[in-house]
């Protein structure tokens, strides 16, 4: 649970800081065109990993949403390179308590990304044992280390298991009593998964409300307030490095019955989307093809999520679990967002503009019901997704 107490110290010191001229969200930078990352090697990020698979990425610090990445490009064992992400960073960060009060904004009201303020953590050799520290403003705050991913596959025809590995890429970010550990898993089969952590110090402020909190004290009288954790990430899809991607939905329906009928939407224009049952979204470039003929594409894979709707008046940007948008240099966060002659949140942005050079933003959803377990300290809980790679080679490539 958050401390209001800290929570107010951050906002006004943030407050402070705004009105010393430190700038807001800023604006992106113009895209560039070239598909190889186009940054210096000071910020350049270029791993092969055990099996021969390459991930390529630049990365900056932003003050609000912390790391970002950009010009994620993926080259499969014994392949060629394949252009995923123009761009990819956190969105928000939003904490709603059951009661109804407190309702706080980390991302756009805070900031993942602040030297200055402290929320974004220096690291060391512990946090950090086999990787690179990289360094902001000679600060050490991020870390990239290659890490074992159990049974990349096993085979019993063929009589032989592999274990992979994924290029983990991550940050530390402490806002209130939480450390929220913000990771970037790159696997070494095309796949990528955000995750956030949420660590660090359960709040020692207790509420007496039993139904919306969980007894953590003696006995049954002191209740630690229950509350969400919804984060959103924003996904700059560039795949094959060419702006000709178009988004589907894939539905697979029946229910009771012995038949399975699939159904293939195209999505042309921004919409928001829900997660169901037997559904996924997919990125494709038709343009770019495998060697067997097939439009390569990366799958949006977000299943683990508790969906949060919050009051319509207010919080309509959680009103979907996935957002599919076309890209524009001044939409950056899901919420709050104060770029000039822009929309405020994302729910705004999807406005049913034809759907060109798609951007998405996905949202994972935590509801978190404190336990005796989650005092000091208390264990990291793990919410995130996965986007993976369909048909970008014919065959696998893991051996």
């Amino acid at each position: 649970m958050f401390s209001l107490f800290r929570h107010a110290r951050i906002l006004l010191a943030v407050a402070a800081l705004l009105t010393l001229g430190t700038p807001g969200p800023a604006s992106a930078a113009p895209r560039p065109s070239a598909a190889a990352p186009s940054c210096d090697n000071a910020d350049r990020i270029d791993k092969t990993l055990k099996n021969g698979a390459r991930w390529q990425m630049c990365w900056d610090i932003d003050r609000n949403t912390g790391v970002m990445l950009s010009d994620v490009t993926y080259t499969p064992n014994r392949g060629t390179p394949t252009r995923v992400l123009k761009s990819a960073s956190l969105a928000e960060v939003h904490v709603p308590y059951d009661s109804g009060q407190p309702r706080f904004y980390d991302v756009s009201a805070i900031g993942f990304g602040d030297l200055d303020l402290g929320t974004l953590t220096k690291l060391s050799k512990d946090d950090c044992p086999t990787g690179k520290l990289w360094n902001y403003r000679n600060a050490p705050v991020m870390c990239s280390q290659e890490q074992p991913r159990p049974f990349a596959y096993k085979s019993a025809v063929e009589k032989s298991v592999l274990h992979g590995t994924d290029l983990v890429v991550f940050s530390v970010s402490e806002i209130g009593w939480y450390d929220y550990i913000m990771e970037w898993h790159f696997s070494d089969d095309g796949a990528i998964a955000p995750r956030a952590g949420a660590t660090g110090t359960l709040s020692p402020f207790q509420f007496t409300d039993a139904t919306s909190g969980w007894p953590t004290g003696v006995g049954s009288k002191r209740f630690s307030e229950n509350h969400m954790h919804n984060v959103f990430w924003r996904l700059d899809f560039d795949v094959d490095g060419q702006s000709k991607n178009v988004v589907e939905q894939y539905d697979y329906r029946g229910s009771g019955t012995a038949k399975r009928t699939a159904k293939r939407t195209v999505l042309t224009h921004e919409t928001g989307a829900d997660l169901a049952p037997s559904r996924f979204w997919r990125v494709v470039n038709p343009t770019a093809l495998n060697d067997d003929g097939h439009p390569k594409s990366w799958e949006i894979d977000d299943h683990e999520s508790d969906q949060y709707r919050g009051p319509s008046d207010t919080e309509e940007f959680t009103h979907h679990d996935v957002y599919l948008t076309t890209y524009r240099a001044c939409e950056r966060l899901a919420y709050g967002n104060t770029a000039p002659a822009c929309a405020p949140s994302v729910d705004r942005y999807a406005n049913g503009e034809k759907l060109t050079d798609p951007v998405a933003w996905v949202s994972v959803d935590y509801h978190h019901v404190p336990r005796d377990e989650d005092q000091d300290p208390m264990p990291t809980h793990w919410q995130g997704f996965r986007i993976v790679p369909r048909d970008v080679t014919a065959t696998s490539r893991l051996p």
